[in-house]
């Protein structure tokens, strides 16, 4: 067991979106992804949810592993506090585990420094081009499905032979993880770990049972323009998310506001929240922790929630405003109800 603490490891990505060894620093060899997969990122028995975390502009290694540890921790802590707001989780157990992704976001705070981190962040995730973060993003979630045990196989109410696959990106991190799971969902991919992963069908090689999406910076129709296969189509009656995808966005968000605006001639989606979709929106707003999430407002396929009333804060003269004001006790709250009806 982790002991009630919020275990996290992380990964690390090149300027390409390649994956990186830990111990050397060199690029892992195509051929050796699995096995890398296999000796460091191995979901541990004890965890009921396993998380994938990607972080967003401006984020130091050692801060991106530390915001993931810091919302797993305030979600532990929720769930403690009020076991009533979370009823499957109280009586099953909710013990965490984190993969963080980790990526060179780094640039001067400045309008062109978003413009250039926004155009590294598209050439890393990039299908057609050099970009290989959807490859190797893709890969990891196949295999963590794959290793992880199948919640489907688990009593109801009891998750001892289940574990819960749950995505959580922020600011341009959330491009890289729909990148990634549109791109492992293309049944035309032959090399996708967890392809045949006994009981899935080829048009589902796993699936994901919620994606949370924290400030995102998309332009708002980016499920139309750049991540139009999330959802089933046609013929095909699966999906590989189970659950909802669900966005934030604050009107506080200056970097998806007037940056974005200006970049992209269009708010993003963590200022103005997603815009035209291929499936129906809901729209409700972050609660405050008093308040449990009533299923029929996250039951959707596409959430909005508007967190203009709680994310307000920025660093003092920061021009990116409340773009990075997700790690609060709210956004755990968010979190935790997604983990509990994902049951």
């Amino acid at each position: 067991m982790n002991g009630g603490v919020a275990v996290v490891e992380a990964v690390d990505l090149d300027e390409s979106g390649w994956l990186l060894d830990a111990g050397t620093g060199e690029p892992v060899p195509d051929h050796r992804l699995r096995h890398y997969f296999t000796e460091r990122l191995a979901p541990p028995p004890w965890a009921t949810d396993v998380f994938v975390y990607v972080h967003g502009w401006q984020t130091s290694p050692g801060s991106a592993h530390r915001t993931a540890e810091r919302l797993l921790t305030l979600a532990q802590a929720g769930l403690t506090t009020a076991p009533d707001r979370y009823p499957a989780l109280a009586a099953e157990g909710f013990s965490p585990w984190c993969v963080v992704v980790r990526w060179p976001s780094s640039s001067p705070v400045s309008p062109a420094g978003y413009r250039r981190v926004r155009d590294r962040a598209h050439a890393m995730g990039a299908r057609d081009g050099a970009g290989h973060a959807a490859h190797i993003l893709g890969r990891l979630l196949g295999y963590l499905d794959e290793e992880r045990a199948d919640p489907e196989a688990a009593p109801v109410l009891a998750n001892r032979d289940g574990q819960y696959l749950h995505l959580v990106g922020h600011s341009f991190g959330c491009r890289f993880l729909c990148e990634a799971v549109q791109w492992a969902a293309d049944p035309r991919r032959v090399d996708t770990l967890g392809w045949s992963a006994p009981g899935r069908s080829p048009d589902r090689p796993f699936t994901v049972d919620s994606m949370l999406l924290f400030q995102m910076a998309a332009r708002r129709d980016a499920f139309l323009s750049l991540f139009p296969r999330l959802l089933p189509s046609g013929r095909h009656d699966g999906a590989p998310l189970r659950g909802p995808i669900v966005a934030t966005y604050s009107r506080h968000d200056r970097a998806n506001g007037f940056w974005h605006l200006r970049a992209e001639g269009q708010h993003g989606i963590g200022h103005s929240g997603i815009g035209p979709a291929p499936a129906p929106m809901f729209t409700t707003r972050l609660l405050p922790l008093e308040e449990r999430y009533p299923l029929s407002a996250l039951n959707h396929r596409f959430v909005n929630v508007d967190a203009s009333d709680l994310y307000v804060r920025g660093r003092r003269l920061s021009p990116a405003g409340a773009h990075s004001d997700h790690v609060r006790p709210e956004s755990a709250h968010l979190l935790l109800t997604l983990a509990d009806y994902s049951r």
